[in-house]
This record gives C-alpha cells, sequence and structure tokens, in this order.
C-alpha cells in the first residue's frame, strides 16, 4: 500500500504542478513583457548618457499593482534596488533583493527565479522629475514553469533534509541502544516487560514477555508518553530490529510490527511540549489549556488504531475461523468498547464538559509542572539507573555499551534511503500544490462536521510532515490568535496526532520492511479519529 501511496503523492504533486504551469503561461500570471509603471528615486542626481550605478528607490502605487498583478496588496510598495546605466547597449538593467517591505508576489517570483532571493529586469525612464526623481516603467525578468521549479527546488530540499536527519540521529541512537544493551544484559528490561505483562500480552501477543523486543517497545511507548522523542526513536529503531528477528516472512510487516507503529502514530503524549511553546510564544494567556484536549484527541486515535490493526490483522479469514476471532478477541475489544462507551456517555450527560472545565480550571499548570520535571529528569535518571544496575549485576559496562552503539550508527545510516524517497515525495506533493486541491475537495467534509476551512490545512500536513504542520500551526496561531477557537484547535491537533508518513519510512526502512501490509491504513485511521476526537473536545469546551 506504502507504494501507490508513494506513487500518488509523486504523480498528484507533479501532474498538479504541470497543469497549474500551464494555466499560468496562457493567463500570463507573471506578466512577462509586460511595463509595470513606477517612481524612482535616486540615491544621487541622474546624469544622461553616463555608464553608472545607481541605488534607487522603486515606488508602485498598490492600485496599480494589484489591477497589474491581479493580487491584493493593501500599501504602496517602497523597495530598494539598483540600477546599472549600459549606454553602449542602451539598457539599464534594474536588480534588487527582496525584503521585508517586498510584496509577497515578488517574492514568490524571487522564490522561482533561482536559488537567490532576488530579481532582475530591464528600466524605461519616461521622464526626469528632478534631479534625483523620475518616473517610468520595469520590465521584470520572465518567470515560466514556476510551480515545476518549486518541485524542483523542494525536492533537492527535502533529499538534504532526509539525510540530515538521518545523521543527526546517529548520536543519538549510538547513545541509547548502548544503554539498552547494558540493560538487557543485566536483566532489567526483562524486569520491566514482567511488570506490564498484562497490557502487552493483549497489544503484542506474537512476542515472548522476556523478549529483548518487548523491553523496547515498552521504552518507546514511555518516551513517547512523556514528550521524549529523541530518547523513543532508537528505542522504536531497536525494537523494530528485534520484532525482525521474529519475523518468519521478512520484507512483509508482522501484526505485531503493524500494532506497534499504530500506537506510534497515534501520538498518544501526556503534554504537547512543542504546541506549548507555541502558544506561549504567541501570547496565550493559558498556553497549557490544551492538555487535556489533546489527550483526549490521542485516546480516541489510540484506541481507534489498536482497534483497527487487531480487526486487520485477522483478515482475510479462513471458513468458519469467525466465530473464533471473535472468542479470542472478545475479552480486548470489550475493553475498548467500554472505554468508548464510557467516553460518549460523558459526553452526552454534560459531564465530560464539566470534568474538562475542572481540568483547565484546576490541573494544567500543576499537570504541566509535574511532567516538566519528570522529562528533565528521566534522560539523566535513565542511564543512571540502566547503567547502575548492570554494574551491579556485574556486567562489563563500557564494552557492551560499545557494543550496542555500534548497532546505533548502522541503523542510523540504513534509514537514509526510506527518509529520502518518502520526504521527497511529501515535498513535491506540497511544493505542486496538490494539498490546495485535497483541502478543496474535503472541504463540504469537514464544514459537516464543523471543522473551520482554516484548519482543515493542518489536518491535512500533520501526518505527512511534522515541521510542515508546525509551521502551519504558528500561521495560523498568529493569524487568528492562540487563545481563539481555531488556534486551540489546531494545538490540540499538533498534540493529538503523529507524523505517520515519516515513522512509517523511518521504522520499517530500519528492517527493510516494504510490504507494510494494514500499518499505514491504521495509522491514517488513527490520525482521522484524532482529528475527529479534537474538533469534537474542543467544539464542546470552546466552541
Amino acid at each position: 500500500m506504502l507504494n501507490y501511496v508513494w506513487l500518488g503523492l509523486l504523480f498528484l504533486g507533479i501532474g498538479v504542478a504541470l497543469s497549474t504551469d500551464i494555466i499560468y503561461q496562457s493567463e500570463n500570471k507573471f506578466r512577462n513583457g509586460d511595463p509595470l509603471p513606477v517612481e524612482i528615486q535616486f540615491d544621487e542626481p541622474y546624469q544622461e548618457n553616463v555608464d553608472k550605478t545607481y541605488e534607487v528607490t522603486l515606488s508602485v502605487d498598490n492600485k496599480k499593482f494589484n489591477q497589474f498583478y491581479n493580487t491584493v496588496v493593501d500599501e504602496d510598495i517602497k523597495q530598494k534596488a539598483r540600477v546599472t546605466v549600459n549606454t553602449e547597449k542602451n539598457i539599464k538593467l534594474l536588480f534588487f533583493k527582496v525584503d521585508e517591505n517586498t510584496p509577497n508576489f515578488w517574492k514568490n517570483m524571487a522564490k522561482v527565479s533561482g536559488d537567490e532571493d532576488d530579481l532582475t529586469g530591464t528600466v524605461e525612464l519616461t521622464e526626469i522629475t528632478g534631479e534625483t526623481a523620475a518616473v517610468g516603467s520595469i520590465i521584470l525578468e520572465k518567470i515560466t514553469f514556476s510551480k515545476m521549479k518549486e518541485v524542483t527546488n523542494s525536492a533537492l530540499d527535502y533529499a538534504g533534509i532526509a539525510v540530515e536527519i538521518a545523521l543527526g540521529l546517529i548520536g543519538i541512537m549510538a547513545l541509547w541502544l548502548g544503554v539498552m544493551k547494558v540493560a538487557e544484559e543485566a536483566g532489567l528490561i526483562r524486569i520491566i516487560a514482567n511488570s506490564v505483562r498484562p497490557i502487552t500480552k493483549f497489544l503484542f501477543p506474537d512476542v515472548p514477555s522476556d523478549h529483548p523486543a518487548m523491553g523496547a517497545m515498552i521504552m518507546n511507548i514511555s518516551a513517547n508518553m512523556l514528550g521524549l522523542g529523541n530518547a523513543a526513536t532508537p528505542f522504536g529503531l531497536k525494537a523494530m530490529e528485534e520484532l525482525d528477528k521474529l519475523n518468519p516472512e521478512k520484507g512483509t510487516a508482522t501484526n505485531t510490527m503493524c500494532t506497534f507503529l499504530t500506537v506510534n502514530t497515534a501520538g498518544l503524549t501526556l503534554i504537547p511540549a512543542t504546541a506549548i511553546a507555541i502558544r506561549s510564544a504567541a501570547g496565550s494567556s493559558d498556553p497549557a489549556i490544551i492538555i487535556g484536549t489533546a489527550i483526549f484527541g490521542a485516546l480516541c486515535a489510540t484506541t481507534v488504531g489498536i482497534t483497527a490493526t487487531k480487526i486487520f490483522e485477522k483478515f482475510p479469514l479462513k471458513k468458519g475461523d469467525a466465530s473464533n476471532w471473535f472468542k479470542s478477541n472478545v475479552k480486548g475489544f470489550s475493553i475498548l468498547l467500554g472505554l468508548a462507551a464510557v467516553i460518549l456517555l460523558l459526553a452526552v450527560t454534560g459531564a465530560l464538559s464539566s470534568i474538562g472545565s475542572f481540568f483547565s480550571f484546576v490541573n494544567p499548570e500543576l499537570f504541566k509542572s509535574i511532567i516538566q520535571v519528570i522529562s528533565i529528569l528521566a534522560i539523566p535518571m535513565l542511564i543512571f539507573i540502566f547503567i547502575g544496575y548492570g554494574a551491579l549485576k556485574r556486567v562489563k559496562i563500557y564494552e557492551v555499551f560499545v557494543e550496542g552503539a555500534k548497532e546505533g550508527f548502522d541503523v542510523a545510516v540504513k534509514i537514509i534511503p526510506y527518509l529520502v524517497a518518502m520526504l521527497v515525495a511529501i515535498g513535491i506533493f506540497r511544493a505542486g500544490g496538490a494539498m490546495e486541491f485535497l483541502i478543496i475537495f474535503l472541504e463540504p467534509f469537514t464544514n459537516f462536521i464543523g471543522m473551520p476551512a482554516e484548519a482543515l490545512p493542518m489536518a491535512i500536513m500533520r501526518p505527512l510532515s511534522g515541521s510542515g504542520s508546525l509551521g502551519i500551526m504558528a500561521e495560523i496561531i498568529s493569524t487568528h490568535g492562540p487563545d481563539s477557537f481555531i488556534g486551540i484547535l489546531v494545538s490540540t491537533f499538533f498534540g493529538s496526532t503523529e507524523t505517520t508518513f515519516y515513522v512509517l519510512a523511518v521504522y520499517f526502512g530500519a528492517v527493510n520492511i516494504r510490504k507494510t501490509r494494514h500499518a499505514l491504513a491504521a495509522g491514517l485511521l488513527a490520525d482521522i479519529a484524532g482529528i475527529l476526537g479534537a474538533v469534537f473536545i474542543v467544539r464542546l469546551l470552546f466552541g
């Protein structure tokens, strides 16, 4: 399935970009060859028939600019530029770099015209109105295939970002896999796994409780819940390596792998620290108010994701196995359905609103402080406990640590091709403009469920890209305010879900899994449930 998704991202991105460029060309969107009237203020007296370079200020009436480019600019344009007079060729060359005063339309033209943030063109003076003033027109450089250029630049940028991410993981991977190796040799991981055996037996019934994969999965999930992403990824990659040792069919994801990744993509975190930080920086009066709503959304995602994996992994069923399958899973599904029923009952009776209001009024700051203290102490304490326990058990901690650290280097390098493939496809899909068409397609549904159209880009981007969704969230919060309904909603989106495609690319890439089975479908269902849960709880409490 991941193959078709990857192919779809590429084809949609390139196809939409090419179609858009054809439309732009037919409409002459960038006014190639057309003169724009301007007023020019020279930094020194202008001398006719003299080769010279002048620093100038271009002034353009906003109404003329809007009419010329069919855009919306509220104020007159004042652009610093440079004019070079060449009397031999009888031309005046224009050059300027975009700055904070440059209209967005010109910024976009500069972005697609090359690697630099500048524009060039020619100047025609129609009248000298003073020693340092003139009126005339400018013709900027020709812009063609702007969307395809954006696609090219984005593909190259994302390929570099993928390598940077993978190389940045080397040190973290070496540290945590070294620590894990010591804990494993000392028997501590087995003790941790046995302590939560009732839960792990339901989630991962195919993995023995004393297997190294179980401890790594537990550590990964715990680190994610505490918001320790730098520790969670190495634990997760280690878990995938150990799970692959139990895999009878190499290259194909097992049921446990799919369930494990779905739990990861559900994004259950006790404190969405990044979203809180963005809200705080934007001047929110209560940045931590989203803790409760984010946990609710993530619980919805986790519940649906686990349910989906448990259902998908049993299909196709052999004849006569349906009743046996239901009987063997009735206990687990009873727990999940019971949890869903309690949440629904609380919502219908209004009790959830009261609980949410009480939580947002009394607990967030205290809860935030406790989790922050735990998060700060967690990494040094884990290292101290794991290494200290290994020393007590007379493990050769240094040699064992180095042995585990070597594995970290190999894993980090191994995932580079998978990261490049996925991030480049996402970059092309985004730069090509396909996401805008997807937003238009989904807008009727989002209107039906009460999701504001302004929040839809965040909901779509979150499973695709962490940095992309972070940028969209920050932009929406700066536009609508951190404490507005939309500001709280997109913050909850960020805390309720994870970057599904990134997680699948990294984790499956670490063990060369090509047939992902139902992992992507379950992960996306979890994302949808997290988004719907976020819309429900935010509208209930703040709508």
